[in-house]
């Protein structure tokens, strides 16, 4: 694991593993099979591409969409990673020579789509590789009780138990309650597998519902006022798409738009444009999104409601995937319920009708819900880390009241009297998460009682947590310190069940720019890589990586290995530029102080 590490931080520029991430590599390099939920954004790709670069011969990823193969291989490539990708859009020649490369050792990962598994010859060409992973994204689509269902999935069992050697198997899904999980599990062959349930809540997205509003009043507002924020907003219908797409470059607003009635030249300008941000909007039926991997979406509008949840919460998840804060809009109106069950009954086989009105009811649910919309998401996954409010949905934040945050804050407060008052606020958190820093093992923290009694909570969550017990006079700071707290009366109260937290906490916000101007300079920078290189802006620098670098102000190359996101091959292309950025950017800060104190 080690060996596992260094290849992280070489090729991804992550100096950790993710929750969850290390346990799945451990067991696959182990030989288990793996079933893994994991939450969109939540790194499942890693799981198989880090045993893949550490296994002999080649892992055959089956991935569902052209477009996230193309994206992913042309990410993996851009690393130094050597991968390579066979669908319908490659000529027979190019499949042989890319073969004839894997059988040679020059292909670690090889991506196909699902129905290269039922050409035969396809599979007899295939057949001569030494497949030590066969790696199945989008696992759910292979059962008739998920929302996804495609019949070229069922070919994968077949397929791998015709292999000489028996490859290990590892399945990957976002959304996919228990019974399709069982399905799914025994429909792929995947036996005695380690499955791994990372639940799917994601802290950074905020889910609000709009009833019956005026539905294009909503979006032109909206997308003048994040103008320059990339976002997407889905319809239900071809129609819908055209509609809303007219009536936004009718107003001036320079958009994109997607579904699969556009012929595929067209297609893939709009989609290229999006991507490379030469639009921020891109307005599309749910053909759009499955295989974009563009991490800083920062808002998803659904114009109209989807006829199932599973289908909402994988279409969501294509936002914030950098750990950003995205915004997520959903626009109810009682008339779209006739309009899906119309969709339902006229593009259903008989057989699944039933189980997709069924999924339709539960989507209506969701939308006349009072109560916590992530509890409810959560609840129907059968998420058991479920809280009873999130503070960052419309149903939460609408609800003025106060809650009571007894049990949490006693796990805060217990930390910090164990800690004996000498750790500040981001070690607290660490401990409380169950992560293992510099300053925690040193001191040997991780033996407190209270080590990873948040681990499920999010960073961000915990340090509101802790704003606001001192705001409420639950907890007080300690006087001449920047984050060291101190227990007052109060605090000994509550953690002797004397008195209970009632808080109101407020809507989290995305992580703070302290420097907007370097911030648009960096942004800049990446589009000139972009257009230079030919490749998307994201795949250079996330946004999450660019907020870091303003923030630190990284001035020699050893500091910008610290950054997330900046990887070995990442320093070498691009290193010196975000340097000479950076260091222009504090001397034009130097200067002006300069001559302000002249």
């Amino acid at each position: 694991m080690d060996r596992a590490l260094k290849i992280l931080n070489k090729y991804f520029g992550y100096p950790s593993f993710r929750q969850g991430q290390y346990d799945i590599i451990d067991r696959i390099l182990k030989g288990n099979n793996v079933f893994c939920i994991m939450p969109t954004g939540g790194g499942k790709s890693l799981c198989y591409q880090i045993p893949a670069l550490m296994m002999e011969g080649t892992t055959l990823v089956i991935s569902p969409l052209i477009s996230l193969m193309k994206d992913q291989v042309d990410n993996l490539n851009n690393m130094g990673i050597r991968a390579e990708y066979i669908n319908s859009t490659i000529s027979l020649e190019k499949i042989k020579s890319t073969i004839r490369k894997a059988r040679d050792g020059e292909v670690k990962l090889l991506y196909i789509a699902p129905e290269r598994l039922e050409n035969s010859y396809f599979c007899s060409l295939i057949k001569s590789l030494y497949i030590s992973q066969v790696a199945v994204d989008e696992a759910h689509c292979v059962s008739q009780w998920g929302h996804d269902f495609r019949k070229s999935y069922t070919y994968i069992k077949p397929f791998i138990s015709s292999l000489n050697i028996t490859p290990v198997i590892t399945a990957f899904t976002a959304t996919a309650t228990e019974n399709v999980r069982e399905d799914s599990i025994k429909l792929l062959g995947v036996n005695n597998p380690y499955i791994y349930l990372g639940g799917f809540n994601r802290d950074n997205l905020s889910i609000n519902i709009h009833k019956e509003i005026e539905k294009l009043e909503f979006v032109k507002d909206y997308i003048r006022e994040n103008q320059d924020e990339s976002g997407i907003i889905y319809c239900a219908t071809r129609k819908e798409v055209d509609g809303l797409y007219e009536y936004l470059r009718e107003r001036g607003f320079y958009v994109s738009k997607y579904h699969g009635g556009i012929e595929d030249s067209l297609k893939q300008k709009y989609q290229e444009e999006f991507l490379f941000e030469k639009t921020n909007v891109m307005v599309a039926t749910n053909a759009f999104g499955m295989g974009i991997d563009k991490s800083n979406i920062r808002y998803i509008i659904h114009f109209s409601m989807t006829k199932n949840l599973e289908s909402y919460y994988q279409e969501i998840g294509r936002g914030g995937r950098d750990g950003e804060l995205c915004s997520c809009h959903l626009l109810y109106n009682r008339n779209d319920i006739e309009r899906q069950e119309f969709i339902i009954n006229t593009s259903s086989s008989f057989e699944r009708r039933a189980i997709e009105l069924m999924k339709l009811s539960d989507m209506v649910k969701f939308c006349e819900s009072d109560g916590c919309l992530r509890k409810f998401i959560l609840a129907y996954f059968g998420d058991s880390n479920i809280r009873e409010f999130c503070n960052n949905c419309s149903s939460c934040l609408n609800n003025h009241e106060l809650y009571d945050y007894t049990i949490d804050s006693q796990k805060i407060l217990s930390c910090i009297y164990r800690t004996r008052e000498k750790v500040g606020i981001s070690v607290l958190c660490d401990i409380l998460r169950g992560v293992k820093g510099p300053k925690i093992v040193k001191n040997n923290l991780q033996d407190l009682s209270t080590f990873g009694i948040m681990k499920d909570y999010s960073n961000m969550y915990i340090k509101d947590m802790i704003n606001a017990l001192i705001e409420g006079g639950y907890l007080d700071k300690k006087p001449n310190t920047y984050s060291l707290l101190k227990l007052n009366d109060k605090s000994i109260n509550i953690l002797k069940g004397k008195e209970k937290v009632l808080l109101n906490i407020k809507e989290n916000k995305a992580s703070v720019v302290l420097d907007e101007d370097l911030f648009k300079k960096l942004r800049l920078l990446r589009k000139d890589i972009s257009v230079r290189d030919n490749i998307k802006p994201y795949m250079v620098f996330s946004d999450a990586t660019l907020i870091e670098i303003t923030n630190t102000l990284p001035v020699t190359y050893e500091e910008l290995k610290g950054v997330k996101g900046m990887g070995e091959r990442k320093i070498i292309n691009y290193g010196k530029l975000v340097l000479n950025i950076v260091k222009n950017h504090k001397l034009k800060l130097e200067n002006e102080k300069k001559k302000q104190s002249n």
